[in-house]
């Protein structure tokens, strides 16, 4: 008995990674006990266009490893599964690899088939990470925008303030009176936070949910907080919105390998494209979908499509000047809220393309 190969329409199923069919028909039987199909991948090359959108990744004893060589992203919900012994550099790669678990058959089968059969037919929520070209790119009133954009199409969103040196992003939406926890309370989770407990104790209005800043505590996110934040917001939320430093720490670098899109926001300037190119060529390590947004205006005339090209980076966008945003800020109004402008016609396309799982590239 072999597991299918292919997703059925409209669900995501656990991914096992093995080449040791003793294993994998243990896996298989495991998996059945727990009422899912799983799909399998021998080695990491085939798991790789999978990896991160399972919600579960089993990955056997003999391809750890290989999966630590291959540089599979880190993201949660991953556990290494052995028969009889596991040796003790299987337990070195784990954590490396950044999974949750060591699982030893047969002793942990009965462990093993709870979590084939926790819930995989509701698909997670789609991570789209924005990113500054250079200081004072724009990245974070993008960032709120989009958020508030998915909100108004239905989306239940999170948006992740992981800039510790940005200006904080409850200010971008006129939040930094809203009662919640911020980051520096999640440092201590150990990796476990129950996704629902976490979004009502989080700066909340309506659908939209907010982790940002403490302005009384030093500024950090621990990579462990965050993978713990992505891996409940998945499970919890439509859509996760992401604004990230342009220097990454472990934690922006978790984000940027869970995001299923990442936009740089550039300033249509020949110095700003020239910073914008370090900080892609950093993110681009994490991040296989990393494109471009340019913003006006343009003192020298650089267009958006010779920016893109400079960065060698596919344009998602261009952002026209739009002065009235800027007096809505400073008033507190949340960006792209009244549904009107360049900033409000480009975010509702990029969520349309998060959603639909596609990319559209603009002309410029």
């Amino acid at each position: 008995m072999r597991a299918p190969t292919s997703v059925r329409s409209g669900s995501r199923l656990p991914l096992v990674i093995t080449g040791d069919p003793d294993l994998l028909d243990d896996l298989l039987r495991l998996a059945a006990a727990g009422g899912t199909e799983v799909e399998v991948a021998a080695d990491p090359p085939a798991a790789r266009p999978r990896y991160n959108a399972a919600p579960l990744v089993v990955i056997g004893a003999d391809q750890a490893a290989s999966c630590l060589r291959a540089r599979l992203p880190r993201r949660p919900r991953v556990v290494i599964v052995g028969r009889v012994q596991v040796a003790e550099p299987v337990w070195e790669v784990a954590e490396l690899l950044g999974a949750e678990h060591v699982a030893v058959l047969p002793t942990a089968e009965p462990w093993l088939v709870d979590r084939f059969a926790e819930r995989h037919d509701t698909s997670p929520g789609r991570v789209l990470a924005v990113i500054g070209g250079r200081g004072g790119a724009g990245a974070s009133v993008l960032a709120g925008g989009l958020a508030v954009t998915a909100v108004s199409a239905g989306l239940r969103t999170l948006l992740v303030d992981a800039d510790p040196l940005g200006g904080g992003i409850d200010l971008v939406l006129g939040w930094e009176q809203v009662d919640g926890l911020r980051w520096p309370a999640l440092t201590g989770t150990g990796g476990r936070v129950d996704p629902p407990a976490l979004l009502r104790a989080l700066p909340h209005r309506g659908d939209l949910v907010l982790l940002s800043f403490a302005r009384d505590e030093p500024p950090a996110v621990p990579g462990e907080a965050m993978a713990a934040t992505l891996d409940a917001a998945r499970r919890g939320r439509d859509a996760i919105v992401a604004d990230l430093p342009r220097h990454l720490d472990d934690a922006a670098a978790l984000a940027l390998q869970a995001a299923d899109r990442a936009l740089i926001v550039v300033p249509a300037e020949l110095r700003a494209t020239a910073a914008a190119a370090r900080v892609a060529a950093a993110a681009a390590v994490h991040c296989d979908h990393l494109e471009v947004v340019v913003r006006g205006p343009a003192p020298g005339r650089l267009k958006a499509r010779e920016v893109a090209s400079a960065l060698g980076l596919p344009l998602a966008g261009t952002l026209r000047p739009e002065p009235r945003l800027c007096q809505a800020l400073e008033r507190g109004e949340a960006p792209a809220a009244d549904g009107r402008g360049p900033l409000a016609d480009l975010c509702r396309r990029l969520i349309d393309d998060l959603v639909a799982g596609t990319h559209t590239t603009a002309a410029a």
